[in-house]
């Protein structure tokens, strides 16, 4: 029977060895252990001997075999020598297989330790099944190494080690632990406190695993996949400083303890899909180069999710927080669809699209940008490699359609992209800080034989994207996006008219104007429920005035109407020669009382050059008495006398006008 030896090595082992196949480059020999009673270890025993040692065994007997070096036949031999004939499983005492090295295919399948078992520092050179493997008290594996069989590439399951079923009654170590090939741990059961400490997975697979203690991953290397479907924590879970370089699947993982994800690295996607966190969660300075996945997740208690890097997307649509959140992020991208906050929640995001369709929350949620890169507790300032190439660390809203934003607080976002169609309690939505919405299209267009030109003001998203479908639409509006819907001026003056009263609440009353222009600018598109004639008076108070809010625009009108007055006044209103005065009476014949009767002559209409200096002085005399309401008293015509009443009509409304949309920019 040929028996592999272990990697040479200078140093002899603390216990008596074998010394077998001792040479100048392997001066140490076998490191076997000597079996009781003889000089060589199990494996260079002769045949004899070894029969007489393995037919002492019973059931249940301690065994010690450090350093020895195991065959296939070899392993299988003991263990038979160990089987208990009533349920046919090998029964091993304390089972010391410390430094030993498995060639081939290692199966302790079905054994049961009844007492503490050590593997560390073991190698197991091809595939290892310790499949429905009962430890009823310690396991050590510390050290230990699985390296795979080449020999079995075209079986997969057969490239690594297998847990599977596996129940660890007492404390598991898999410290510094390297698995080089596949490791799986599906529905294995870990009584104990669970270390894994330093080690190294390939692909790990712990499905339905159930942890009842502590599971400590500290410092874990994942260089494949790294499946915890299902798993069950019900003490801490430890993963802080784990890189996982694959992907990291949590899917309806349950933490009943702590979860602490501090300074993790997912270098693939990460889900954690319909996972239950039971106990307070952490993931203080974990960075995701890819997707982020808490669909569905639920949060039963405190929550301090970041501050980390995410160079993609965050999803927490559908996720359940019914304790307090603290949620800092630096991402491209935020998805909150459906998401439920039964408690107070902050957001501090940088770099983010935020899409908040039809979340829920019970409680003040704030949504906050954050200028500057993260500071973590312990003074350094987060990294933020993986968003290189981002344009800028702004936060963007997409969505808050179907939201209740009675609770809701936005500071120093941009909202010019965010859909708010649909939007509950608009009117209470506070904003702070430097919260921007997107303009109208600058510069003047020509539309056909016309030039169309927008005054600067805010607009909302959806306005964009209807303008934009508009047949007669000039560049620059914004085209809706994919799934933003077709929203008209009847669903939008509503929410104009929301947003303002949110602005006066706040006292802003400049930035409601903006929102009041917008309101306005709906109704008189909107022809479904607006009325042609209110339609027109709507049309007449955007021409002369803005709505009341631009000056320019009614003192402009008012000039033209100055204009027009003198105009008039000069060709037809003033008269030829002002009227004078005549008295007229009779002496009697007698003498005696004298009765004059004064009278002045009827204005005659103008003739002749009627455009003079002296005729423009007194038609701007009227117009300027006009536009207060005062009269001139200049004699005028008949014409002369309706063109001033038709002036002192029109021109004080025009300046009231232009007065109301001054005191509207500046009022606080």
């Amino acid at each position: 029977m040929a028996h592999p030896n272990p990697e040479p090595s200078p140093t002899p082992p603390a216990w008596p060895h074998c010394g077998h196949g001792t040479t100048p480059e392997n001066p140490v020999g076998c490191r076997g252990i000597h079996v009781p009673g003889h000089t060589a270890c199990l494996a260079h025993l002769s045949d004899a001997n070894r029969d007489a040692y393995l037919a002492s065994l019973t059931p249940g007997a301690d065994i010690d075999h450090r350093g020895t070096p195991f065959t296939q036949p070899l392993l299988d031999t003991l263990l038979d020598a160990l089987r208990d004939p009533t349920t046919g499983r090998p029964l091993l005492g304390d089972a010391n297989f410390e430094s030993a090295s498995f060639q081939g295919y290692a199966s302790f399948r079905s054994v049961t330790f009844q007492g503490d078992a050590y593997f560390e520092s073991a190698s197991f050179q091809g595939y290892a099944s310790f499949r429905s493997v009962t430890f009823q008290g310690y396991a050590y594996f510390e050290s230990a190494s699985f390296q795979g069989d080449a020999n079995f590439m075209s079986v997969p399951f057969q490239r690594g080690v297998s847990f599977l079923s596996a129940t660890f009654q007492g404390n598991a170590q898999f410290n510094s632990v390297t698995f080089q090939g596949y490791a799986y741990f599906e529905s294995a059961s870990f009584q104990g406190d669970a270390g894994f400490v330093s080690a190294t997975f390939r692909d790990a697979y712990f499905e339905s695993a159930s942890f009842q203690g502590d599971a400590n991953f500290v410092s874990v290397t994942f260089k494949g996949d790294a499946e915890f479907e299902s798993a069950s924590f019900q003490g801490d879970a430890y993963f802080v400083s784990v890189t996982f370089k694959g992907d990291a699947g949590f899917e309806e993982a349950v933490f009943q303890g702590y979860a602490y994800f501090v300074s993790a690295s997912f270098q693939g996607n990460a889900g954690f899909t319909s996972a239950s966190f039971k106990g307070d969660v952490y993931f203080e300075s974990a960075t995701f180069e890819r997707n982020a996945g808490f669909e569905e997740a639920v949060f039963e208690r405190s929550v301090s999710l970041g501050p980390f890097v995410c160079s993609r997307l965050v999803r927490l649509s559908g996720a359940v927080f019914s304790g307090p959140a603290i949620l800092s992020f630096a991402t491209r991208s935020l998805e909150c669809r459906r998401t439920r906050w039964a408690s107070t929640a902050e957001f501090r995001l940088r770099y983010a699209k935020v899409d908040f369709a039809h979340a829920v929350f019970e409680y003040p949620l704030t949504i906050a940008a954050v200028a500057d890169p993260f500071v973590l507790p312990s003074g350094r300032t987060m990294t933020e490699e993986t968003l290189t190439g981002a344009p800028d660390a702004s936060v963007r809203m997409a969505s808050l359609r179907g939201v209740d934003a009675a609770h809701l607080v936005l500071a120093d976002v941009d909202l010019s992209g965010c859909l708010f169609t649909g939007t509950v309690h608009l009117d209470q939505l506070r904003l702070e800080g430097t919260c921007s919405f997107d303009r109208v299209p600058p510069r003047t267009h020509w539309r056909y034989w016309r030039p169309i030109r927008f005054t600067q003001r805010r607009t909302l998203a959806e306005e964009q994207h209807w303008r934009a479908s508009q047949r007669t639409a000039v560049p620059g509006w914004n085209v809706a996006v994919f799934g933003a819907g077709n929203v008209g001026p009847a669903q939008l003056a509503p929410v104009y008219r929301a947003l303002r009263k949110a602005f006066e609440d706040g006292k802003n009353e400049p930035g409601a104007a903006d929102f009041y222009y917008g309101e306005m600018e709906m109704r008189r598109h909107d022809r479904t429920s607006t009325t042609r004639a209110e339609r027109g008076l709507l049309h007449g108070y955007w021409l002369l005035s803005g709505y009341g809010l631009r000056a320019s625009r009614a003192l402009g009108w008012l000039a033209a109407s100055m204009l027009v007055t003198i105009v008039l006044l000069m060709g037809f209103g003033l008269p030829q020669d002002s009227p004078k005065q005549e008295a007229t009476g009779t002496v009697p014949p007698g003498g005696g009382k004298v009765t004059f009767e004064i009278d002045k002559a009827d204005p005659k209409n103008p003739t002749g050059n009627r455009f003079t200096g002296e005729r423009f002085e007194k038609a701007l005399n009227v117009t300027l008495n006009s536009v207060v309401f005062r009269s001139s008293g200049q004699d005028l015509t008949t014409a002369g006398t309706y063109i001033e009443m038709a002036s002192r009509v029109t021109e004080p409304v025009l300046l009231g006008l232009a007065v109301l949309a001054v005191r509207n920019r500046v009022k606080r």
